[in-house]
């Protein structure tokens, strides 16, 4: 754990010590609150309840972090392969599974840090009606969920790559595949049903209205550990290389 603590710490250090942390921050700070004040705007007009408005609120942080996580993991494992430094890290005391996870807790800290700015969005809301807390939870549960699964693929694509923007843009081809891909259910029959049960928007919208299903925290979390054990493996073959 310590060695996991330890490389955490030096890749919180790597975010902060450079402008990416402060600006992934601000820009989704920022767009976050803009979508929240359209979304205050239509719901005053339209007389809407607190859980509707936190409904939406929740489903925009989702595809938020759907741009956001490609660019938190894309250098985690691409900058180390470019510049070398993979060798030395890997061939240290470190554990490739210590590093992984120590790497993923450093993104999903960052991450904690993002959704913390929202949290002013809740109170703002109580204006129209009171919020349910559990409804709350729920929602914030699977905002965290999904943005693992988000970060953990990406985290994978970086240890595939040597070039950080090839790293971000193949992670964001393939969750924006695994987000629309519950669509084709309605076309496709049984393949279809196949491809909803893939799809991470299938497994998120419930969440968002307050219901907490245990398919759905299995799905991310299976999810999230795949391509966790599939990050170590990428990493371990790369020694062979």
């Amino acid at each position: 754990m310590r060695n996991i603590l330890a490389v955490c710490a030096k890749e919180l250090y790597t975010y902060f010590v450079s402008p990416i942390a402060y600006f992934v921050c601000f820009v989704f700070t920022a767009i976050s609150g803009f979508l929240f004040s359209i979304v205050l705007i239509a719901a005053s007009r339209n007389g809407a309840t607190g859980a509707v408005v936190m409904e939406t609120i929740f489903g925009n942080l989702a595809i938020i972090l759907l741009f956001f996580t490609p660019v938190l993991t894309m250098k985690l494992f691409a900058e180390e392969r470019k510049s070398g430094t993979i060798e030395l890290l890997l061939t240290s005391s470190i554990t490739d599974g210590e590093v992984v996870l120590g790497k993923f807790l450093a993104s999903w800290t960052l991450l904690f840090i993002m959704l913390a700015l929202t949290l002013l969005f809740p109170f703002l809301v109580q204006r129209f009606g009171h919020l349910d807390s559990g409804a709350l939870l729920s929602g914030y549960l699977g905002v965290i969920l999904i943005g693992s699964s988000f970060l953990a693929l990406g985290l994978l694509m970086s240890s595939m790559c040597k070039n950080q923007l090839i790293a971000a843009l193949t992670s964001f081809g393939i969750l924006i595949t695994l987000w629309v891909i519950g669509s084709l259910s309605a076309r496709y029959g049984a393949i279809g049903k196949f491809l909803s049960y893939l799809s991470l928007l299938e497994h998120y919208y419930d969440f968002t209205r307050g219901v907490i299903l245990l398919k759905d925290v299995s799905y991310h979390v299976s999810f999230t550990g795949v391509c966790l054990f599939a990050t170590f493996k990428s990493i371990e073959s790369s020694k062979w290389r």
